[in-house]
């Protein structure tokens, strides 16, 4: 703990003096590298919390991309941002929270109300945007966080939105590709279940309790891993697109939590 504190006031205090004014000004100027900054800061916050990132495959290109991921903690972010220039979206509550709220508008996250109907509309059309711009957007498609030993549901709606808000862009077909996120050892040691409530973000745990136990625990193996893109084209059914990727997550989950190789359709 003491090393982390060392760490926070002569490494992460002063990174974030330059880093919030400069990605300001990069944000405000609509520069094109806008995701650089935010990359370089998610590998200095992986540092900081103690997180050893893995990354399997990688973000497709050639079409706009919508990453559809499960959930386990709010070090996610940080994880699949250190590996990858991403844009996240996020529940409407977040944009509330000081600092936080600042650090994800830098990053141009993309904030949605579940509690309205018309939130998911404009939610989709800001990710819309985003990804005819050229940018991959990373939904957490389960709609909540997890304790990491299974996936959730996905959720359809915004991935049928997105394809409208994609159309309406004048983009015919977008990359749904599936996004994995495992933490598989804690110290160098598999991670048993009881053991992932040290990682994962879940109810019964305060937001303030929940982060001291990632900035007093130990160091934490995380595996990012790049699923098989899917186009969703024009005319596609988004619930079926959608629970195939659920279906890949799933597998290449089960597969890391248990050392095991990941299905072959996933490696690309």
């Amino acid at each position: 703990m003491i090393r982390r504190s060392l760490f926070f006031i002569f490494i992460f205090v002063p990174a974030l003096i330059v880093i919030i004014p400069v990605q300001a000004l990069i944000v405000a100027l609509k520069l094109p590298f806008w995701s650089v900054v935010p990359q370089i800061f998610h590998k200095i916050g992986c540092a900081f919390l103690g997180m050893r990132v893995t990354v399997i495959g990688a973000p497709a290109t050639g079409r706009p991309t919508l990453l559809v991921s499960n959930h386990i903690s709010w070090t996610d972010i940080v994880a699949i941002g250190s590996v990858a220039p991403v844009t996240f979206v996020a529940k409407q509550e977040i944009a509330k929270w000081p600092f936080v709220s600042m650090m994800a508008k830098l990053q141009r996250t993309i904030f949605v109300d579940r509690t309205r109907r018309s939130g998911t509309g404009r939610t989709a059309e800001a990710m819309g945007k985003h990804m005819a711009d050229g940018n991959a957007v990373v939904l957490f498609a389960e709609g909540q966080s997890d304790i990491g030993t299974h996936v959730l549901p996905f959720r359809s709606a915004l991935v049928g939105a997105a394809q409208h808000a994609m159309e309406a862009a004048g983009a015919t077909e977008v990359n749904i590709q599936p996004l994995t996120i495992a933490y598989t050892k804690l110290e160098g040691l598999p991670i048993s279940r009881n053991e992932r409530t040290l990682v994962a973000w879940i109810k019964s745990k305060s937001v303030k309790q929940n982060i001291l136990e990632i900035l007093g625990g130990p160091i934490k193996d995380v595996t990012v891993a790049f699923g098989t893109p899917q186009v969703l084209a024009h005319g596609a059914d988004r619930k079926v697109v959608t629970k195939a990727a659920e279906k890949e997550v799933r597998a290449m989950l089960v597969a890391l939590n248990r050392n095991l190789p990941l299905p072959v359709s996933t490696q690309v």
